[in-house]
C-alpha cells in the first residue's frame, strides 16, 4: 500500500503548517464561489479529495464488513454535511468568522465530556467571544443565516470526532479516513451537480478545485499524522486552539476580509477558551480537523 511520503518537519512547525494549509485552503475554495457556487465549490472539493485519498492509500473496499460500514456511513455522512453547512457558512460570513463559529463545537463537546466545574469558566469565555463577534447595529452586523450555518457545521464537527473514535477502533487511520471521504463524496457531489452542473467539468475550475483538495485535505493530513505520532493529545488540542487565528490572517491576506476591532476580541476569547479547556480537562476528545 503506497503510503504518503513523510515531511522533515519538527511537530510543532508540522502542526502549523498544517492549519495553514486548511485555511488557505478555503480562502482558495471561497474564490470559485462566482463560477460554481458554495454546493457546487463542496461537491468538487469533497469529490477530488475522496479520489485523491483513495488512489493514495488505496484501501480494499471487498474487505469491509457490515459492522464496518455500519460506523463509516455515518462518520463520512457526518463529513459531508459539515462541509456543506460551512461552505454555505462562508458564502455569508468572514473566512475568520465562520471558522471561529464552527470551532464551538469541539469545545463546547469538551466541556461537556468534562463536566468539571472550571469548564464553566471556559464555556462563559466562549459565550463571550460569540456576543462580541456580532456587535450591534449595522457596522460589522454578520449575517444571521451564516451564523446559524456556522454553528450547525460546529455541531457536525463534534459529531464527527464521536464517530470517528467509532471508526478508529474498527478500521486503521488511512481506510476509515479514505472511506469516509468516499461517503462524503456521496453526500456532497449531487448537491454540487444539482447547483453547477457542467461548470464544475470546465478546466479551470477543476484544476481550481484539484489545488483546493490538496491543500484541504492531502498536505495538512500527512503534516497532522506526522504531529500525532510526536506531540502530546493535549499540547496537540492547545495548538489546534489558535485555527481561528489562522482564518484570520488567509482571510485577510487572501480575501482581503479585514475584521473589526470587537471580532478579533471575540476570536481571541474562543481561542483562550479552546486552549484552557484542553488544558485544564484530564481527557479532552481529540480535535483532529476534519480531513475537509
Amino acid at each position: 500500500m503506497p503510503r504518503m511520503r513523510s515531511f522533515p518537519l519538527p511537530p510543532i512547525p508540522a502542526l502549523l503548517l498544517s492549519m495553514l494549509s486548511i485555511q488557505a485552503g478555503a480562502a482558495y475554495a471561497k474564490s470559485l464561489f462566482p463560477l460554481i457556487g458554495p454546493l457546487g465549490t463542496t461537491g468538487l472539493r469533497v469529490g477530488l479529495a475522496a479520489a485523491i485519498l483513495m488512489l493514495v492509500f488505496r484501501p480494499n473496499l471487498r474487505l469491509l464488513t457490515r459492522d464496518d460500514w455500519r460506523a463509516v456511513v455515518p462518520y463520512g455522512a457526518v463529513l459531508g454535511l459539515m462541509n456543506l453547512t460551512y461552505y454555505l457558512s462562508l458564502e455569508r460570513l468572514p473566512l475568520a468568522i465562520a471558522v471561529t463559529l464552527e470551532f464551538l463545537g469541539p469545545l463546547l463537546l469538551a466541556a461537556a465530556l468534562s463536566r468539571r466545574a472550571l469548564d464553566f469558566l471556559w464555556v462563559a469565555l466562549a459565550g463571550l467571544g460569540i456576543f462580541l463577534i456580532s456587535p450591534r447595529g449595522t457596522a460589522g452586523a454578520l449575517d444571521p443565516v451564516g451564523v446559524t450555518l456556522a454553528l450547525v457545521a460546529g455541531a457536525f464537527w463534534a459529531a464527527y470526532i464521536l464517530l470517528g473514535g467509532a471508526v478508529g477502533r474498527r478500521l486503521s487511520g488511512t481506510t476509515g479516513v479514505a472511506v469516509g471521504m468516499l461517503v462524503a463524496a456521496a453526500v456532497c457531489v449531487p448537491f454540487g451537480v444539482a447547483q453547477a452542473g457542467t461548470a464544475l467539468l470546465a478546466p479551470g475550475v477543476l484544476l481550481t478545485g484539484l489545488g483546493v483538495a490538496a491543500l484541504s485535505s492531502a498536505l495538512p493530513y500527512s503534516l497532522e499524522m506526522r504531529a500525532l505520532r510526536l506531540v502530546p493529545p493535549r499540547i496537540f488540542g492547545v495548538m489546534m486552539s489558535i485555527e481561528p487565528a489562522m482564518g484570520a490572517v488567509c482571510g485577510l491576506l487572501f480575501l482581503g476580509e479585514a475584521l473589526l476591532g470587537l471580532q478579533w476580541l471575540a476570536i481571541a476569547c474562543v481561542i483562550l477558551a479552546s486552549a484552557g479547556i484542553n488544558l485544564t480537562t484530564p481527557r479532552p476528545p481529540q480535535m483532529v480537523e476534519p480531513v475537509n
